[in-house]
């Protein structure tokens, strides 16, 4: 056994084994739940899990940012066993912003695990999401494993220095809340990194951007106290017959 692959199997002692999972992504319409979805689709399906998915998509067209109705989500049942449907609950939630999280939050399974963007939980965005109290102070959360992290401003931090707007530095989030999921789900990047250089070719700022995103998300994930005593999950490959 090599030291890489010595280090990755003590990683995995302290992984919570589990058959399957259920995950929910969710966000606005333009944050990239589908585009996220697929990726991790893909990294599930290479690391010889059964799986089906299910995307949703927002109630109303061009419906305003920060709203119920503009709720974009991505669902995916996966694991070590055949795996028939999408799922009902799920056992984890990205939440993007607070509509995101007030719409999604009734299917998570008590002692569910929520990844929340905290960027957008102020006063305005609030009241977008109908919200009349804030879900991350008012106890609404309360039997659940929640690590709130400043997703966009990560994000920003991630990708400075490499010549995007911040409008268009933001829209990497998406690839940094989908970099702690593949840390979430010992998951491996080298097929995402390499479809982002594909996608965006030329655009090579883009890609590098995302890609930098990516990678700082599982970077945070790996070191970060916020998850404290939360070391993620494990799952053996599925061994279904042909």
């Amino acid at each position: 056994m090599n030291i890489i692959e010595k280090q990755s199997s003590l990683q995995d002692a302290e992984r919570e084994r589990i058959e399957s999972a259920v995950v929910r992504l969710a966000g606005d319409s333009g944050d990239g739940m589908q585009v996220t979805g697929g990726q991790f689709t893909l990294a599930t399906a290479l690391a010889g899990n059964d799986l089906a998915t299910f995307p949703d998509y927002p109630a109303e067209i061009r419906a305003p940012t920060g709203t119920t109705f503009g709720v974009s989500s991505f669902q995916i049942n996966f694991g070590s066993r055949v795996i028939k449907t999408s799922g009902d609950s799920f056992d984890v939630l990205v939440a993007m912003n607070p509509a995101a999280l007030k719409v999604e939050l009734p299917g998570l399974k008590p002692g569910g695990v929520i990844l929340v963007d905290t960027h957008d939980f102020d006063d305005r965005h609030l009241r977008k999401a109908g919200l009349e109290a804030n879900p991350l102070e008012d106890g609404t959360l309360d039997g659940y494993r929640v690590i709130e992290l400043d997703i966009s401003q990560l994000t920003l931090d991630a990708v400075s220095g490499l010549g995007l707007g911040k409008k268009e530095a933001l829209r990497c989030k998406n690839f940094w809340a989908l970099g702690y999921v593949y840390w979430m789900f010992a998951r491996d990047r080298e097929l995402t990194i390499e479809w982002l250089k594909q996608k965006f070719g030329k655009l090579p700022g883009v890609a590098e951007s995302n890609i930098a995103a990516l990678n700082a998300g599982h970077a945070l994930a790996e070191t970060a106290e916020e998850h404290e005593g939360f070391h993620g999950f494990v799952l053996a490959k599925a061994e279904i017959a042909p």
